[in-house]
């Protein structure tokens, strides 16, 4: 199992003001690209940096080509990963992904991950005048001649349902060959079936348990092994999820440094980022709205085991029960070990989130990294094996990092 990084750049608002501090988002940069520098030399695979607009509070991430270029500079071996780029054309040209793609595989030395997605929330689709009832169709449009542009030599130009483009010699050219390994988020089951058919990796956002995430892995590389018409000249056949981390000496700790921080990074996602509703740009406080909730949410727990009747209290009381990876290195540890036994290939942990502080979070790395991490990368060739395995008979090239 391969183990990694996922940034939101998560700002909550103070709660003495309706505005940011002048200097929270030049911190909140730095301090990410100071957990990434660490995370390399610690060991850690993986970063994925997210792509989205007009979350406020919920993410600030709407440029990542630009925070992967800058850690690129400040890293040697970890892996950068779109998590994920907007494919709609209406939010960003396939000629200006398959551009930006390929000149940080070249600033990275070859250590780009394509994630690609479709979009999610409204303020974003409505922004951007992408109807939600042709995302998936216009990502699966545009992704597919993305990589012909990456690929082709002239790209021979393309008439489609979403965008129009005539010939031209998209440069430059991504390092890796024939182009660096492509992935879909994947918050349903459906998605999951879409990844395995077009021989691309799932960056999972919903596997509740381990249970689950066994049987849409074997459901997976059923389908990758079924595969005739992949979206790329390689397939990528990796499955990861994303899971929310705060490794601390003890349980209490972990919960007492992280919870807060899983609680908003839920609440917020349930708020907007997922959903149809529209904020109100510039004028919501939603760390504010957290925390009242919160205060509702453990009173109604306190009292009773059913759920909040208050709409926001009742939304945080559902993400406060997901699985995570927050605890001792010895519960981080034994959960792990069951998505290792479901044959998950990584897990990419959110460690900045909510209100976090940096230097928490700074040593929730470097102990999760010290006694947790080394048992999973020495088992890591048995999984390699059983990966041969599962991909026997597959004739397409692979083009993995794991």
């Amino acid at each position: 199992m391969k183990f990694g990084l996922f940034y939101e750049l998560q700002l909550p608002k103070p709660l003495d003001s309706d505005q940011w501090h002048e200097d929270d988002e030049f911190r909140i940069i730095q301090e990410a690209l100071d957990q990434i520098e660490f995370a390399d030399k610690l060991g850690f695979d993986y970063v994925f940096e997210v792509e989205h607009h007009f979350l406020e509070e919920y993410s600030h991430s709407t440029a990542p080509e630009v925070v992967l270029a800058a850690a690129s500079q400040r890293t040697k071996n970890i892996r950068l990963g779109h998590g994920i780029i907007h494919m709609p054309p209406r939010v960003n040209h396939p000629a200006r992904i398959a551009e930006r793609i390929a000149t940080l595989d070249l600033v990275s030395n070859g250590r780009v991950e394509f994630g690609t997605g479709e979009g999610a929330s409204d303020m974003e689709l409505r922004g951007f005048g992408t109807p939600r009832e042709l995302k998936k169709e216009a990502w699966e449009e545009a992704l597919r001649e993305c990589v012909r542009m990456m690929t082709s030599v002239p790209y021979p130009g393309f008439e489609g349902n979403h965008f129009n483009m005539p010939e031209r010699n998209v440069i430059p050219k991504p390092r890796q060959k024939p182009h660096p390994p492509i992935w879909v988020a994947a918050a349903r089951r459906e998605t999951v079936m879409v990844a395995g058919r077009l021989g691309i990796g799932v960056l999972g956002f919903a596997f509740e348990t381990p249970e689950e995430a066994n049987e849409r892995i074997e459901l997976y590389f059923e389908l990758i092994r079924e595969c005739r018409s992949p979206i790329g000249l390689a397939i990528n056949p990796v499955v990861a999820t994303v899971g929310n981390m705060m490794c601390a000496k003890t349980d209490e700790e972990a919960i007492a440094k992280g919870l807060s921080g899983a609680e908003f990074f839920g609440f917020s996602l349930a708020r907007g980022a997922f959903g149809r509703q529209v904020s109100r740009p510039g004028r919501e406080h939603i760390y504010r709205e957290y925390r009242e909730a919160a205060s509702a949410a453990r009173e109604g727990d306190a009292a009773t085991e059913s759920e909040p009747e208050d709409e926001s209290a009742r939304t945080l009381y559902r993400a406060s029960r997901r699985g995570g990876f927050m605890g001792s290195p010895q519960f981080i540890r034994e959960n792990l070990r069951r998505y290792e036994e479901a044959h998950l290939d990584a897990i990419i942990f959110v460690a900045q989130c909510g209100d976090r502080k940096h230097e928490d979070i700074m040593e929730s790395l470097e102990l999760f990294a010290k006694e947790v991490m080394p048992e999973f990368k020495e088992r890591h060739p048995a999984h390699q094996r059983w990966r041969e395995q599962q991909l026997s008979g597959v004739t397409f090239p692979i083009n993995s990092s794991i």
